[in-house]
């Protein structure tokens, strides 16, 4: 007679002692996140070994698992400063691991996890001042909460027949020029269709322009248009601008449309005395969607959508067929589900490295640190202004700073190609690791403080290390 199979081990002090071991080497990583190199590309030899062929046979790991731990994207390091990512806490992992252990489905049903993530959400309508009816749900990231909060608005418009007829034409939406190109493509994905968001130029701080955004309206329903929502920016991707979202607010109330904010990282703000006054206006949304794991630094993934209206969120999803009835009593109660407020049924237990990171450092010291990233940008932002060879591109109302090194021994027609040469070097070498954009047709170095291990030091070796390389890339070009 054989045994029945399984997957657990078949000697669990030999798995215990080899857990330990990885754990240790993953907290050794993270305990040297300030050392070396930003960014470690993966060798090549490990980059073949990942093209094996499907596995028949199982086999040990542990050993290629330590060996990809020096290769992510960099972001532990405190001299990432491309994009916008969070950092992470060393407190996740554990989080992290007790979730693993814990592998609870949170699309539904009366277990721990779920009420984990009512807390979680709770948490977040006081930091928002929303009411205690609106609602929310722990999502991977904002382009998903986006998607959740543009259907309400849209079922909204259509009383809900959206949801069996599908989208109607003429549908029309607002955003700024420097929104996410998350909205587009959520249009696209709904069937209304990217051309139907009206990109709204910005003043000379890259805020929408709200006289122009009102204009459009009129224009819209002059031509026989429906206008539904209008999205406002919290922390636009190229510098972190913020809109008038008071006015925006006001806006929408005159013309009834939804008031979203797209506030990925900036919404986080709230937390911080620096950043609070510029987010007046944020309170009043119908919907906001953010990341946890930008400027709270949870471990990816985790974002999150509030709704104002618990009713339009839930009506914009909520589907129980018979085989997910719920009940009063047992495993089956616990209602209404999480999955009545996405498109997710399956959904893993995210909400506990959120609840994790609040409970273990609490938002005074989380928001303290989103000031001293603020801080650090001026900083930089100085730095840059006191230096004849650099150029400053855009204001600085957060934690991104934008600018070009643009010496005077450089031509005009090479800046773009300059500053694109010393990115790329910053990289390659391991300096640091800024990224690019394109502000008024100017190639700028965009440098993202989004870090709470990065210091002022960390600055200053930046501005150097461009001024170093700069001048030799122009030695060799010339």
């Amino acid at each position: 007679m054989t045994n029945d199979l399984t997957l657990d081990p078949s000697d669990w002090d030999t798995f215990r002692a080899s857990a330990h071991e990885m754990l240790d080497a993953s907290l050794d990583q993270m305990m040297a996140a300030r050392d070396g190199r930003v960014w470690n590309p993966l060798p090549d030899a490990q980059k073949e070994a990942l093209t094996a062929p499907l596995p028949r046979k199982g086999s040990d790991i542990n050993a290629q698992m330590q060996a990809l731990l020096p290769h992510g994207v960099g972001n532990t390091h405190p001299r990432f400063f491309g994009w916008v990512h969070g950092s992470g806490t060393p407190s996740n992992v554990i989080a992290d691991i007790t979730a693993a252990a814990m592998n609870a489905n949170l699309g539904g049903r009366d277990h721990g996890a779920n009420y984990v993530e009512k807390q979680v959400v709770d948490w977040c309508r006081q930091i928002f001042d929303f009411p205690d009816d609106s609602s929310g749900l722990v999502v991977s990231g904002t382009s998903i909460a986006t998607l959740i909060a543009l259907k309400a608005a849209r079922d909204r418009i259509t009383d809900f027949e959206s949801r069996k007829t599908g989208c109607p034409a003429k549908l029309v939406g607002y955003t700024s020029t420097q929104t996410h190109s998350c909205v587009a493509r959520t249009f696209d994905i709904l069937g209304i269709g990217s051309d139907a968001l009206r990109k709204i130029p910005v003043n000379a701080d890259f805020e929408i322009d709200c006289d122009v955004l009102l204009d459009e309206i009129e224009n819209d329903r002059a031509a026989g248009n429906t206008p539904f929502v209008i999205i406002g920016t919290a922390g636009s991707v190229n510098i972190g601008a913020i809109d008038n979202l008071d006015r925006i607010a006001d806006i929408c109330e005159s013309e009834n449309l939804w008031f979203h904010v797209d506030g990925a990282f900036g919404a986080t703000g709230m937390l911080s005395d620096h950043v609070r006054p510029k987010l007046t206006g944020l309170t009043r949304a119908d919907s906001i969607a953010f990341d946890f794991h930008k400027w709270l630094h949870v471990n990816y993934d985790a974002g999150m959508i509030m709704m104002r209206s618990e009713d339009m969120h839930r009506r914009s999803f909520s589907e129980r067929p018979d085989y997910l009835k719920g009940a009063d009593r047992g495993l089956a109660a616990g209602n209404p589900w999480p999955t009545e407020y996405g498109p997710e049924l399956s959904r893993g237990f995210r909400a506990l490295k959120v609840w994790a990171q609040l409970a273990t450092h609490g938002t005074d010291k989380l928001g303290a640190l989103i000031t001293q990233n603020c801080l650090q940008a001026q900083h930089l932002a100085h730095l840059i202004d006191s230096t004849d060879e650099f150029e400053r591109l855009a204001p600085v109302p957060m934690q991104i700073c934008c600018f070009r090194f643009a010496p005077s021994a450089a031509a005009p027609a090479q800046l773009d190609l300059l500053n694109d040469e010393i990115v790329m070097r910053l990289q390659e070498t391991g300096i640091a690791a800024p990224s690019t954009t394109l502000l008024n047709g100017k190639n700028a170095i965009r440098v993202n403080i989004t870090n709470h291990r990065t210091t002022f030091a960390d600055l200053d070796l930046l501005v150097e290390a461009i001024q170093k390389i700069g001048h030799e890339i122009l030695a060799e070009w010339t």
